[in-house]
């Protein structure tokens, strides 16, 4: 069986695997790999040298993932696989686990915060959801202020110009990663 979880450092990665072997303690084995920008590692834990960490990571690595972490628990079953089964045992686990969750990729984004009046707020928000903008927040005072998340700030600027009339602007924020699931 394998286990799948999001990491972002070293430290996260061991925290997980110590979380898994506690779980599965009576496990003949529980081999680990992970991966992020910084840092890959891979651990055979006991099995014949190559045969199980090498190949985990193998996968990640042929896939491009990062950030992610993965431990492929084996109970011994009494049938000896050899280590080409070996190999393709636990390279096989770790990607149809990684099917079975699926994979997202991170985006850039700029923020743009733009505030409308009450009487245009209702108009303008399923405009942007409409468009395809993200609107990630909406706080309702005197006026209404929204949020909106964007690959492409100034096509935002001039799609807001001819929605609004140039009645409202937008005032960019920070950028931030976005991560989008993959189809």
């Amino acid at each position: 069986m394998c286990h799948v979880a999001r990491v972002a450092s070293d430290q996260e990665a061991s925290e997980f695997f110590a979380r898994v072997r506690k779980e599965h303690w009576q496990a003949t084995h529980n081999c680990t790999a992970f991966r992020t920008l910084d840092t890959q590692r891979s651990s055979d834990d006991g099995e014949p040298a190559g045969t199980a960490g090498v190949p985990m990571l193998e996968v990640l690595t042929r896939r491009d993932l990062v950030d992610i972490a993965v431990v492929v628990t084996r109970y011994y079953g009494g049938i000896k696989l050899g280590a080409g089964g070996l190999v393709r045992a636990y390279g096989r686990a770790v990607s149809e686990a990684v099917d079975a969750v699926g994979t997202l990729t991170r985006e850039r984004h700029e923020t743009v915060v733009l505030a409308a009046d009450h009487d245009q707020a209702g108009k303008l928000e399923n405009a942007l959801r409409a468009a395809g903008y993200h609107v990630a927040d909406a706080e309702y005072g005197r006026d209404v202020t929204f949020t909106v998340l964007t690959k492409d700030p100034d096509g935002f600027d001039v799609w807001l110009a001819a929605q609004t009339g140039g009645a409202v602007t937008a005032i960019r924020g920070e950028p931030v990663n976005v991560d989008v699931p993959d189809r």
